[in-house]
């Protein structure tokens, strides 16, 4: 276990106290369960999630234990209680040591060293986090993410009874009754067979009030054309009259509103950060894609339903948000040479789906979003803000969260160049410059 944790860590921690705590010492202390709590301390809700999560710590792990040394009975020749097995570990954002000094000096659990500003930004990048405060679970021995939402954790399981909080099958997380706007309820056993969509969604929301439109249309063409599809709307609306008046739109399946256990888990199942989201399922219940959002936007006649992701995506409009989520690598092309565009995703496209493949085997997302950028407003404005040359062909690796990026400028990309790009990236070879 310790490998992988000084892998994902580095060899130190600190408490609260600026003590410093050997990683390798979690093993023997038994630690099963890592919390990384991701926030900054000029953020409100992340002083207001402090206080809870230091209650919530305590109490999974005794009074006596609350703080990050090994507490009686904890040592390496003791087996510890089950919820003595938790560590949280700080990631910060902070941009000033002494602000971040004051921020964790109450935190009765670890934190990564202000100076590991580097390690910080790959845990940020690495789990895709895109809010805060954001807190997720990972098992301690494989690496493997148990919880996205551990926000919802705390909320639901104030006293650790679920622990260790690890994903359940989607028909268990969904099993009870389903409404539709009409009053009528199904249970979730008609589901069986079916594509799902799971749409996180809420009326006071513009954003998906406009993508409920589309997707009324989508999911009318998709359900015409004979595909068993279902859809199930898990309401954030702040009260059942509006999840009443936004439902009454909508030609689909809910969740009771009034059955706030049930959207909460499905919340935890799937991490969700913001709405709105749209997970695609096969009829199994495994997630196909987590952008059914830009899917639907982009297939407006739904020709590619399901929506298996492509290794290699067309830089547009709808699917830009991506490049905030992690590293992307963006060959920018001249759109106006017939085929361009196509010819750069077949080259891009082998070396994208080995990288995913490798990952995927881990049961890690991959640290690469792959797209091909012809010529338009989108990619110009993309172009000024980050800085770039007019040149094209253009391989380039943008990370927006760090404002850096990658640049390689050459007469002739080829497969032997792009790999080798993505390699040297992915080694730490490569020298970044800044946004």
């Amino acid at each position: 276990m310790s490998g992988f944790l000084e892998e994902l860590l580095g060899e130190k921690l600190v408490t609260g106290g600026g003590e410093e705590v050997d990683v390798h010492s979690l093993a023997a202390r038994g630690i099963s369960l890592l919390g990384l709590y991701f926030g900054c301390s000029l953020s409100a809700p992340c002083a207001q999630l402090s206080a809870s999560l230091a209650a919530f710590y305590g109490r999974l792990r005794g009074d006596a234990a609350a703080g990050p040394g090994p507490g009686p009975g904890a040592g390496a020749s003791a087996e510890p209680e089950p919820r003595r097995r938790l560590e949280i570990v700080f990631v910060s954002s902070d941009q000033d040591q002494r602000q971040w000094q004051d921020f964790v000096r109450d935190m009765p659990w670890l934190a990564l060293p202000y100076k590991e500003k580097h390690r910080k930004l790959k845990l940020w990048n690495k789990y895709r986090i895109s809010n805060i405060p954001s807190l997720i679970f990972l098992d301690a021995t494989s690496g493997k993410v148990v919880c996205r939402n551990g926000l919802l954790v705390i909320r639901d399981d104030p006293e650790g009874l679920e622990f260790p909080w690890g994903p359940k099958p989607f028909r268990e997380v969904i099993a009870g009754p389903l409404l539709r706007n009409n009053g009528q309820s199904l249970e979730s056993s008609s589901l069986e067979g079916s594509h799902v969509g799971v749409y996180f969604s809420a009326h006071w929301c513009p954003p998906c009030r406009s993508l409920t439109r589309v997707l009324v249309e989508s999911y009318r063409k998709i359900k015409e054309a004979g595909q068993k599809f279902e859809i199930i709307f898990v309401s954030a609306d702040r009260s059942e009259d509006s999840f009443k008046q936004y439902f009454s739109e909508m030609p689909w399946l809910a969740v009771p509103y009034t059955d706030e256990a049930r959207r909460s888990r499905l919340n935890r199942l799937y991490g969700i950060q913001g709405i709105p989201t749209l997970i695609v399922l096969d009829p199994q219940g495994e997630v196909i894609t987590r952008q059914g959002r830009v899917e639907v936007l982009n297939d407006e006649e739904c020709r590619g339903f399901p929506w298996h992701p492509k290794p290699v995506l067309e830089l547009s409009d709808s699917n830009a948000v991506q490049l905030n989520e992690g590293p992307c690598l963006v060959l920018f092309v001249d759109s106006e040479d017939d085929g361009e565009s196509e010819a750069a995703k077949q080259l891009i496209q082998p070396i994208a789906e080995k990288i995913i493949a490798k990952y995927k085997a881990k049961e890690e997302e991959a640290p690469l979003l792959f797209f091909v950028a012809g010529e338009d407003d989108m990619t110009d404005s993309l172009r000024d803000y980050t800085n770039l040359p007019e040149a094209a062909p253009l391989l380039t690796i943008l990370d927006m969260s760090a404002r850096a990026k990658y640049v390689m400028d050459v007469e002739e990309i080829t497969p032997a160049i792009v790999e080798a790009f993505v390699n040297d990236f992915l080694a730490e070879k490569l020298k970044p410059e800044p946004i």
